[in-house]
């Protein structure tokens, strides 16, 4: 799938360090942002309760062949013929991984929307540390930073990002486990087979992922007519069309039926696939991203029971 430019859209450089420091200048006040639509959004966030390490009794299982002798309840156990142990809640942190995508795509912006691609990422995301922060969650960054757990996670990676200019435009996902969360946010233009070959690592391992594709909302509506000029802002490559607007069907076809496989997919996988345009609020695409790993905060805890 080509991305597209408009020719009278800001000059897109092709120098990642450069766009990288731009990048970071911005972080402190998309972090104000960030916090502004979280707290118009909700207070809270989803429950984390199934077995594990902790203080707190949770439930009796059977005993089963291999596990610490000494974790069996002996008085339990006594009442009938079955040897059972004696869970305790779980109390370490999730982890959730975030990710928004820094490729020169992201700085489109066109007079329909209210933010670049670029700028809605990072406030989402930075939304969502914010959020996953203030429950108690572990958050982290892949190929930026370890899992760590602060009340003040957006800000240390609101830092994090500010001094990390050169970031890879698609991290190592190598690093995450079976069980966490992994929120990516990005415009998933890429061919799908590329896309899929990237997550492939996270469908092997169990974790689950949350794909946010930001649009503007000229990428789906294609309102060019009459002679214009298209630049790939990945490559440089350009395309003039002496009536863009015989071009329209067939992009949009091509444009939706990208969207549709790739969310297909996730779906099959069990995994959640959500839209957000840069014409409408963050806040909509923070509600459901939260209901997304809500839904698989009780997965997981049937899973673990």
């Amino acid at each position: 799938m080509a991305r597209i430019g408009e020719a009278t859209a800001p000059a897109l450089t092709s120098d990642a360090l450069a766009r990288g420091r731009s990048q970071a200048a911005l972080v402190p006040d998309l972090l104000v942002e960030a916090r502004r639509v979280v707290n118009t959004v909700i207070a809270g966030w989803h429950g984390r309760r199934k077995r594990g390490i902790g203080e707190n009794f949770w439930q009796f299982r059977p005993y089963v062949e291999g596990e610490p002798v000494s974790r069996i309840d002996w008085r339990r156990s006594a009442r009938d013929d079955h040897i059972y142990i004696r869970d305790r809640e779980w109390e370490a942190a999730h982890t959730v991984w975030l990710w928004a995508d820094n490729s020169p795509s992201m700085l489109f912006k066109s007079a329909n929307a209210l933010v670049s691609k670029e700028s809605r990422a990072l406030v989402l995301t930075l939304a969502l540390a914010e959020l996953l922060s203030r429950s108690g969650e572990r958050i982290a960054w892949p190929g930026l930073t370890d899992p760590f757990n602060a009340r003040d996670g957006a800000e240390r990676l609101a830092a994090h990002l500010t001094h990390a200019p050169d970031r890879p435009g698609r991290p190592d996902l190598s690093a995450v486990r079976r069980f966490s969360d992994v929120v990516l946010v990005g415009d998933f233009l890429d061919a799908v087979e590329e896309t899929q070959a990237w997550l492939e690592v996270l469908a092997g391992r169990g974790a689950r992922a949350h794909l946010v594709e930001v649009a503007d909302p000229v990428e789906e509506s294609f309102p060019y007519a009459g002679r214009t000029e298209f630049r790939d802002p990945e490559t440089g490559e350009k395309l003039t069309a002496g009536r863009a607007e015989m071009l329209r069907e067939d992009y949009a076809r091509l444009y939706q039926a990208r969207r549709d496989e790739l969310a297909r997919w996730a779906t099959r996988l069990g995994w959640s696939y959500t839209v957000n345009h840069t014409d409408r609020p963050a806040s909509e695409a923070l509600v459901r991203v939260h209901l997304a790993l809500s839904a698989d905060a009780g997965l997981a805890e049937r899973a673990h029971a």
